[in-house]
């Protein structure tokens, strides 16, 4: 089975809202999902990201992959540098126990 994070659309005609996803890549895109983890609204000025950094990280490592475009809002979000951030930190206290 395979996991993906992605982009489930929501709103109305010509009015985009999406919900950032954990699906089964088997289900259509707005079918069955997992879990939601945030949502994305592209018609803000600017862009509306808002994601469970927990959630988001706990799925990738366990083999969750997003997709091209949820990789590029995680990036946008700083999801990523955060969670280096956090790893950084994690070493440092583990370093100073000792």
């Amino acid at each position: 089975m395979s996991v993906k994070i992605r982009l489930r659309r929501t709103g109305a005609k010509k009015n985009p809202f999406y919900r950032i996803v954990v699906a089964d890549s088997r289900f259509s895109r707005d079918g069955r999902f997992i879990e939601e983890i945030g949502y994305y609204n592209p018609l803000t000025n600017p862009k509306t990201v808002k994601v469970n950094d927990e959630k988001a990280l706990k799925w990738m490592s366990t083999g969750a992959k997003p997709t091209e475009t949820v990789n590029k809002l995680f990036k946008e979000s700083g999801l990523y540098s955060r969670s280096q951030e956090e790893k950084e930190e994690e070493k440092k206290n583990e370093g100073s126990e000792e």
